[in-house]
C-alpha cells in the first residue's frame, strides 16, 4: 500500500508526533495552512469517514475536543478559534485517501496569511524556517496534551 498515513503509522516514516491512541495518531500537518495546524489521522486505513470503524468514528471528535482545548490552553500560540475541517474524497479535496481531520488554529485577521498559505503551501519556501518552527510546536503541544490526560 502506498499510503503516507498507513507509513506513518506503521512507522515507516517520520512524523511530528503529538499524541497517539488505539484509533488514532495526531500530528502536525508538514505543509501547516496555520501555525500549528493538526491532523487527527486514523490508524486504520479508511479512505472515507464512512469506511471508519464505528468505534473510532465515536472517539473522533472527543479526541479532537481534547486537541483543541490544548492548541487553546497553549499562550504562545495565540490561538482565538479553530475551524475542524474533513476532506471526504477527491472532488472534496482530499489530497491523501486515508481520513484525517484537520484542526486549523486561527487568530482574528489571519484571513490574509491563509490565503496566501492555501497558494504556497506546496513550494519548497522556507522549509528550514518551517521545520524549526513544527520542532517548537510539536514540544508546546505534547506538553498540553499530556496536561490534558
Amino acid at each position: 500500500m502506498n499510503c503516507v498515513f498507513c507509513a506513518i503509522a506503521a512507522g515507516q516514516m517520520p512524523a511530528h508526533l503529538l499524541h497517539e491512541d488505539e484509533h488514532f495518531l495526531v500530528l502536525l500537518d508538514i505543509f501547516p495552512l496555520r501555525p500549528a495546524h493538526v491532523l487527527i489521522v486514523s490508524r486504520e486505513h479508511a479512505p472515507l469517514l464512512g469506511d471508519l470503524p464505528v468505534p473510532a468514528r465515536d472517539a473522533l471528535l472527543a479526541l479532537a475536543a481534547r486537541v483543541a482545548k490544548a492548541l487553546y490552553g497553549c499562550p504562545e500560540l495565540g490561538v482565538q478559534g479553530i475551524n475542524l475541517l474533513l476532506n471526504d474524497g477527491p472532488v472534496a479535496n482530499q489530497h491523501v485517501p486515508h481520513l484525517h481531520l484537520h484542526l486549523l488554529p486561527r487568530r482574528r485577521g489571519d484571513v490574509p496569511a491563509l490565503l496566501w498559505r492555501m497558494l504556497t503551501r506546496f513550494l519548497p519556501l522556507g522549509r528550514t524556517r518551517l521545520e524549526a518552527r513544527l520542532q517548537r510546536e510539536v514540544q508546546l503541544l505534547r506538553r498540553a496534551l499530556q496536561a490534558e490526560g
